[in-house]
């Protein structure tokens, strides 16, 4: 039953989605459970969701509990009873999405990567900075940031636990793709993909460093490969990320993310995109950072770890287990002193608040609701949401510039530096949308020169 709006109810929110399969199913779960959890200043309705296929739509609709359906993406947005568009479709229709819908006078929540181009993700950018000006907010979907271990984990950054950081490391590895029998879905196509590892998972470890560390990256020089450039036409409707047909697979993922290869012998169609992409870079302070992302390490599922060194300590984090945070504090005494695991279900831990006792773990899931969360705030506050188009836009400006590199055999490229200084000082910013005096000196620091001549070698 509908809830009837009272005097202690808060006012409407109400959010249209465009796109229903993988991030579609994780997006409503967090629109859904956010307002039922955490206490907040607008209530999140669950007003429409938009696909092409009216019968997969209206099906996703009464599965996930939106109100309505909608075939044709122009009239959801043009809904009044939507103020908020959550764009979750693949990348080759963001841009055009969310900038009809910032004209429109909507808030825009759009999944990661921001675009498939910087052309496209500049005029995002540029969109979302007009609206701010009418009091809309647009942010873009990197939902690690809210993970509790990793929010924590930037909250020791900034206040100097590290000190000076040294080395940035993240590895993010899945194997959907080892198998070459495995279908051609558009994930595997750079005009609706953009790129393949790079831009699915590359995307987030690029956005965790610069979030971590409160500083861009500067340059890479980067490798690419794709191992495996043909392969079977794919039959029927697929996100692309599992395949029934394939032996050892898991079959019929609940999220709907899988395919059938063409009963066609013989029919097969050219992958585009890169299988895995591997790069070093340089951040803003000269720490230096490795980024190592592919869909084709055997048995890895979701693994995505990362390591931060500092002159005064260090931390590790590893998403398979992302209720914990190992932190070692070089500055005890050598006999005492060694990675101690945090185990981050403390009420007094980012947003663990809401939710259960310590000791009681949160799941991927719960970084969707945490990411609603935040956005809602930042409407009802008025405050410029993170990561915003900006952020979007700077991850987009190093994934051009890792494929430069990759094409250039592997030398070293500079990326292309922020177009203002509200992009430059966008990069610093907190999960709250601030950015501390902390972080505004690490990011002025003066950039250590690098000669093309000498690219940084790649891991």
């Amino acid at each position: 039953m509908e809830q009837k709006d009272s005097a202690d109810t808060p006012p409407p929110l109400g959010v249209g989605m465009v796109g229903y399969a993988f991030m579609g199913a994780a997006h409503s779960q967090g629109w859904r459970t956010v307002g039922r959890v955490f206490d907040l200043p607008l209530r999140p309705v669950l007003a429409a969701i938009g696909g092409r296929d009216a019968v997969a739509v209206r099906a996703a609709a009464d599965r996930h509990g939106w109100a309505a359906a909608e075939t044709d993406w122009r009239d959801l947005v043009a809904r009044d009873d939507v103020q908020l568009v959550d764009v979750c479709t693949p990348g080759d229709s963001h841009a055009e999405i969310a900038i009809a819908a910032l004209e429109a006078g909507k808030h825009v929540l759009c999944e990661k990567p921001l675009a498939n181009t910087v052309a496209e993700a500049e005029a995002m950018a540029a969109a979302a900075e007009r609206a701010a000006a009418h009091g809309q907010a647009a942010m873009v979907g990197f939902n690690y940031r809210r993970v509790p271990a990793l929010t924590h984990a930037r909250g020791l950054i900034a206040e100097g636990r590290l000190g000076a950081l040294r080395h940035v490391r993240i590895t993010y590895l899945q194997d959907w793709l080892v198998d070459p029998a495995f279908p051609l879905t558009w994930r595997l196509e750079r005009e609706h993909a953009g790129s393949g590892a790079l831009g699915d998972l590359g995307a987030h470890a690029v956005d965790l460093a610069q979030y971590l560390a409160g500083e861009p990256v500067v340059g890479v020089s980067a490798l690419t490969e794709t191992f495996v450039r043909r392969r079977p036409l794919l039959t029927g409707a697929s996100a692309g990320l599992s395949t029934s047909s394939l032996a050892g697979s898991s079959a019929g993922a609940s999220t709907g993310l899988s395919g059938t290869p063409a009963s066609t012998p013989g029919a097969y169609g050219t992958v585009t995109v890169d299988d895995a992409a591997l790069f070093t870079g340089r951040l803003a302070s000269g720490a230096l950072a490795s980024f190592e992302a592919t869909r084709m390490a055997a048995g890895r599922k979701n693994a995505l770890r990362l390591e931060i060194n500092g002159e005064k300590g260090s931390l590790a984090f590893d998403l398979e287990r992302l209720n914990e945070l190992f932190f070692h504090d070089h500055t005890e005494p050598a006999a005492s002193a060694g990675f101690r695991r945090i185990l981050v279900t403390e009420p007094g831990h980012p947003y663990l608040e809401a939710w259960w006792p310590p000791g009681h773990a949160l799941g991927y899931e719960h970084t969707f609701a945490h990411q609603a969360r935040d956005l809602v705030l930042a409407i009802a506050s008025g405050t410029s949401p993170a990561p915003s188009f900006a952020d979007g836009l700077q991850v987009q400006r190093v994934l051009a510039a890792v494929e430069e590199s990759a094409r250039n055999n592997a030398v070293y490229t500079p990326v292309a530096a922020p177009a203002s200084a509200t992009d430059h000082a966008s990069v610093t910013a907190h999960a709250s949308g601030t950015v501390s005096d902390a972080d505004r000196a690490a990011v002025d620091r003066p950039t250590p020169a690098a000669s093309p001549a000498s690219p940084i070698a790649p891991a």
